[in-house]
């Protein structure tokens, strides 16, 4: 099925590893145009020449090394955008952290840095990239949230700031709407990747992890950062044109909601 990305230009945050790095190669893949970022120079650079890789051309790539949870990087990352090729297309919001434990044992500030490192960036970059989008006709934002933003389960902040990523898309796209700008959240369920909280876990406590995947995942496995990357590409594509307002699970049947 053709995507009919060609030539489109997005943004994906976040994109050096992980679920980042697979939704940039997935619209690199359909001959989109893309602006990389993150903190890390080194790893950054290795994503883009894997990015690269699969691109129409190595002309199709840029990497911007830059920190999107303060507004001089998210700025930065607009502007270098469309210095190199002429507006913005699509927005993946991807980046995200959240630390603390429960409610006695998580501080003022750890609150603080789950919402600056996850909801504050996604709001900061959208802002930016929006009036891009509507001065083409249009556009997609796409919010990496969670299912724990659907539901119960892991650490109490994430689960706090994975919601307000949903909700913030379902306000955003009843905005949008009329400059037929599309905005949804995907919610992946646990996605193994090495150097990812999962791989970790899973060097600490193999056998853990092994019980947690038979007791948790129908299928029997972690999902792969490639699964989600797909849906990201879809999701910004004309094939989804009348998918706008919505979460979309990729868990393999992990999740309990409906």
């Amino acid at each position: 099925m053709d995507l009919r990305l060609r030539d489109k230009i997005a943004i994906v945050t976040g994109s050096s590893r992980g679920l980042g790095l697979a939704s940039a190669r997935s619209l690199a893949a359909e001959g989109c145009r893309l602006c990389l970022c993150a903190r890390n120079d080194e790893r950054l650079q290795q994503a883009a020449n894997e990015v690269s890789a699969v691109a129409a051309s190595a002309g199709h790539v840029i990497a911007v090394q830059a920190d999107v949870t303060t507004g001089d990087g998210t700025q930065q990352v607009v502007d270098r955008t469309v210095a190199a090729f002429g507006g913005v297309d699509i927005l993946v919001n991807n980046v995200g952290v959240a630390g603390g434990a429960g409610l006695l044992d998580t501080t003022d500030a750890e609150w603080q840095a789950a919402f600056d490192h996850t909801l504050v960036p996604a709001i900061r970059m959208s802002r930016l990239a929006v009036p891009h989008m509507q001065a083409r006709g249009g556009g997609v934002i796409v919010m990496i949230a969670s299912i724990w933003g659907r539901e119960a389960g892991g650490r109490m902040t994430y689960n706090a700031i994975k919601a307000a990523e949903i909700s913030l898309a379902k306000a955003l796209a009843q905005q949008l709407a009329p400059s037929n700008i599309r905005v949804n959240s995907v919610a992946p369920g646990s996605i193994m990747f090495e150097g990812g909280s999962w791989w970790r876990r899973q060097q600490a406590d193999p056998a853990g992890i092994a019980e947690f995947i038979l007791r948790e995942l129908p299928f029997g496995r972690m999902g792969k950062p490639e699964e989600v990357g797909d849906v990201v590409a879809f999701l910004c594509s004309e094939r989804a044109s009348w998918v706008s307002g919505a979460s979309i699970v990729v868990d393999g049947n992990q999740s309990r909601a409906f």
